[in-house]
């Protein structure tokens, strides 16, 4: 059986004693558990951040199933379910909050209060604006994270992160779009995530960005 020391003695094998301290204390929100947001939270899940706080409302559908981190067997289920079930493969002994909610003007304040990082994984844009305004406006000392442009199968160098205002950076290439022949693909968005998750390890340990 693998316990929870063995976990902690692999992780710090990997990561020293002093790095794994910082992550597993870490509290990390992910808003949108879809291709990016399920990908973020895998990324994180491995690294060894203790606290995951996942929000979505929406079910598995087998559209999902080209990129983001579901399996056939979770077509159905509420993303949260399924990506707890998965994470809780990875690591038995993480924290999670899920909740099966919506995430409106109305509700921002009350649902993001215990996190330290907050990391925007919406597919619409009046969402992720919504977010980002609601963000900024009641917690505007915590980390933000969000992403816009990862499209098609372009030029990987075209990803980057970039940092928008204190406390607020932005992944993607900010231009292109979801259309037919060049939407959302494996890839691309994985690699836009794996920006976004690479920013709050960093975050994490370091207690800054640049």
């Amino acid at each position: 059986m693998i316990t929870k020391a063995m976990i902690q003695r692999a992780l710090i094998e990997r990561h020293t004693a002093g790095v794994q301290e910082k992550l597993a204390g870490a509290r990390v929100a992910i808003a949108g558990l879809g291709g990016l947001g399920s990908n973020v939270a895998v990324a994180l899940a491995r690294t060894g951040v203790g606290h995951l706080h996942l929000l979505d409302y929406d079910k598995v559908d087998i559209t999902n199933l080209n990129r983001q981190q579901y399996f056939i067997r979770h077509i159905g289920m509420y993303k949260t379910d399924a990506l707890t079930e998965e994470l809780r493969d990875i690591n038995p002994y993480l924290h999670i909050t899920a909740e099966c909610v919506k995430v409106t003007e109305g509700n921002v304040a009350g649902l993001f209060g215990q996190d330290d990082i907050v990391c925007e994984a919406f597919d619409r844009p009046e969402a992720k604006a919504m977010l980002v305004n609601g963000i900024r406006e009641h917690y505007p000392d915590k980390l933000l994270v969000a992403a816009s442009g990862m499209a098609g199968y372009g030029r990987n160098d075209t990803i980057c992160t970039r940092r928008v205002a204190e406390h607020f950076y932005v992944c993607g290439d900010s231009v292109s779009e979801p259309e037919h022949g060049s939407g959302l693909m494996a890839p691309r968005v994985a690699l836009c995530a794996a920006h976004q998750a690479n920013l709050i390890t960093q975050y994490i340990i370091d207690g800054h960005t640049d």
